[in-house]
């Protein structure tokens, strides 16, 4: 308890509020600018935490990270440009809100779920961080296998209008994710010889183009194809939260997406972007009204926003507890716990109390700062999709181009970008969806590597998936995502011919 105490008033200091200030703003920033993510934004700020105390450090990493994860949020609700690949869901149900001028309201329903995820997530990290952190070392690689798979179907199933579509562009994603070098053998796998793709195809220009620079092209473009029209921007209402109505009728997804992504997060390698398709897609098998997703559904924002944000809290459960970083951010995270002489694992929670709890603490006012920022700008935001499509549109592409050169000062990124963008926008006129193919491309390296690994430990012998406990609850859960679309369009089927009777 005196580590706890100690700890809480470490964040109530006037340099720890000014940090946490400072981190929130700037994680904001960084998650709403494409091509910026939070692994970046916490790798870019540890070089300027060596002169910080252990404490003040670790809330400045840790005011970014929450905040530039909701940051993603803004730009994807506003301009569907996902800052991050976490936001990818929130933009299928975030921007046609904003086309029909409900940007605002998005943004507050978007906000108080980014909230209340993030807080669950810490809360649960106070509680029961060591006994949820053994559960994660239950995951073998047959697990890891069926989970992708898992993550695959419930995509497809996001798309369901038009599943076909959404397959095609699912396996042109996981094609994709074959190029590189193979982790196995070393060898060259459709690379065309050229080094920038020996790590494969870099997610983040895959990301920017698809969802920044091919709306862009639409926009340029209104009368081929672009969505957002200048009458419709006109009534964009200045609301900063949703109604009390949908308040309540989004409490139940909001609770059991943040529950969803603190458990994903636990998950080391699942990321994000899994937790927020997983919680969307759950959200909708739910709904009374599952026709409205991705039409313009407050409850699809808020089912993503609150699982993409109760991941911040889960993944550092592994990381500090055992040392295993839940995902990239949190792999920085431990650089930066390090450079302090802290080591991940039971001795953060016994010769470190003090310093592991000014972090968690923190994390808990950071998800505060962020929504009451979030809340007060919200109405102001919205503006920008006032602004013609003529001038926002090579807006975007200049900043979109900025962005992912400055991930690896490369111009094959900025040109793959823009190939990305190109494909993209007819993907948007011909109906083909972009969220299967970026979740696969996420997916592929994870499914391919474990699944490998699965048949290597048990020769070959596909049996394998279905002899552990774990990984055949996880092969149920896969079945009965398949089924349920098949039963759903049944039903409505019988429905609608009963109707006609």
């Amino acid at each position: 308890m005196d580590s706890v105490l100690t700890g809480l008033a470490n964040v109530f200091t006037l340099e720890a509020l000014a940090m946490l200030f400072v981190g929130t703003i700037g994680g904001m920033i960084v998650g709403a600018l494409p091509g910026l993510s939070s692994t970046m934004g916490v790798a870019l700020l540890i070089p300027f935490t060596f002169s910080m105390s252990p404490e003040n450090s670790l809330i400045l990493l840790g005011a970014v990270y929450v905040s530039s994860v909701y940051g993603g949020s803004v730009t994807a609700i506003l301009l569907r440009t996902p800052g991050t690949d976490a936001s990818i869901a929130t933009a299928l149900d975030g921007y046609p809100l904003t086309v029909a001028g409900r940007g605002a309201e998005a943004l507050g329903m978007a906000t108080i779920a980014s909230l209340i995820g993030g807080l669950i997530s810490v809360v649960v990290l106070i509680a029961v961080a060591p006994p949820l952190s053994r559960v994660a070392l239950i995951f073998g690689p047959q697990e890891y296998t069926i989970l992708a798979i898992f993550g695959m179907v419930t995509i497809i199933g996001v798309v369901s209008d038009n599943p076909l579509n959404g397959a095609i562009t699912a396996f042109a994603g996981l094609f994709l994710a074959t190029v590189g070098l193979d982790n196995f053998t070393g060898g060259q796998r459709y690379t065309l010889g050229m080094p920038a793709l020996f790590d494969g195809v870099p997610l983040l220009p895959a990301l920017i183009g698809l969802f920044s620079i091919s709306q862009a092209f639409a926009l340029c473009v209104p009368r081929a194809g672009g969505i957002m029209r200048d009458s419709t921007l006109a009534s964009t209402r200045g609301a900063a939260l949703p109604s009390w109505f949908d308040l309540r009728r989004c409490t139940r997804t909001i609770l059991k997406s943040s529950g969803i992504g603190t458990l994903v997060g636990i998950l080391p390698g699942a990321g994000t972007s899994i937790a927020a398709f997983i919680s969307y897609n759950e959200a909708r098998r739910s709904s009374p009204n599952p026709e409205n997703f991705g039409k313009g559904e407050l409850e699809g924002v808020a089912a993503s926003e609150s699982a993409n944000n109760a991941v911040t809290g889960g993944t550092l459960i592994p990381t500090l507890t055992l040392g295993i970083p839940g995902n990239a951010v949190t792999a920085v995270f431990v650089g930066g716990l390090t450079i302090h002489g802290l080591v991940p694992g039971p001795r953060l929670f016994t010769d470190f109390a003090d310093v592991t709890y000014t972090l968690i603490f923190s994390l808990f006012v950071a998800n505060l700062l962020f929504a009451v920022l979030g809340l007060m700008a919200g109405r102001y935001l919205v503006y920008v999709t006032r602004v013609p499509g003529g001038v926002l549109g090579p807006m975007i592409i200049v900043f979109s181009v900025i962005g992912t050169y400055s991930l690896r000062n490369n111009m094959f990124d900025v040109g793959l970008a823009l190939a990305f963008g190109f494909v993209g926008y007819f993907m948007e006129r011909w109906r083909f969806p972009a969220a299967p193919f970026v979740i696969a491309l996420i997916l592929g390296p994870i499914l391919e590597v474990n699944f490998r690994r699965s048949m290597q430990i048990a020769n070959w012998d596909m049996t394998t998936f279905l002899t552990r406990p774990l990984s055949l609850a996880l092969v149920a859960l896969v079945i009965a995502a398949m089924a349920y679309p098949v039963l759903q369009r049944r039903k409505a089927a019988r429905a609608a011919k009963d109707c006609s009777v």
